[in-house]
């Protein structure tokens, strides 16, 4: 789930990247969840996401340049790949699968 938010005072876009329980894949027990794309050069160290106690989601908050559009994916256990579902689109990455879009705005 992404939701967006634009501070006018820092000119930032505050984008919230959140993975829910009920969209991890069955077969995996999550260990760990980073976000991972252009916005961090993909380096999967570099952002790993938050364990909500109290629903199971993963969740993290990333400050991206607003009016850009960023390619990304959620990487599980560093060996599962999964793509939001409410991105704002997918991509083909050259890999065989897609990667996930999100737009930032001035909203």
């Amino acid at each position: 789930m992404l939701k967006q938010k634009y501070v006018k005072s820092r000119k930032v876009c505050k984008v919230t990247f959140e993975l829910p329980k009920k969209e991890l894949p069955p077969e995996v027990e999550a260990q760990e969840v980073k976000v991972v794309g252009d916005f961090n050069n993909w380096d999967a160290n570099a952002t790993p996401m938050k364990r909500i106690k109290s629903t199971g989601a993963y969740k993290i908050v990333v400050e991206l340049e607003p009016e850009k559009v960023y390619q990304f994916r959620y990487l599980i256990n560093d060996d599962c790949w999964l793509n939001d579902a409410t991105a704002s689109a997918y991509v083909s990455n050259g890999f065989g699968s897609q990667n996930g879009v999100v737009k930032t705005s001035m909203n």
